[in-house]
């Protein structure tokens, strides 16, 4: 798929957000705290060899492409997180 393509999704669907940062309580509670209530699953993807860097998959389902695309920006716009994919 190239850059001026579109991606195409059937909503609601599930969807996997990437979240790297430093400190994984702190990550998970930011999480929940942008969410809200709404049901997620959080797991460990990856952790760098020296433990400073985590990454987490947060796996829930999207509405709609603003609501896709309003999670992510504030995801990556809070503090807890480095990265947001």
């Amino acid at each position: 798929m190239n850059k001026k393509q579109k991606l195409h999704l059937d909503y609601p669907c599930a969807w996997i957000y990437k979240i790297i940062g430093t400190n994984q309580d702190e990550m998970k509670n930011a999480v929940h705290e942008i969410i809200r209530d709404r049901s997620c699953k959080i797991s460990l993807s990856r952790q760098s060899e020296t433990a400073k860097y985590i990454s987490l998959n947060v796996e829930l389902t999207v509405e709609s492409e603003s609501h896709r695309t309003d999670l992510y920006e504030a995801l990556k716009a809070h503090r807890a997180f480095k990265l947001v994919l």
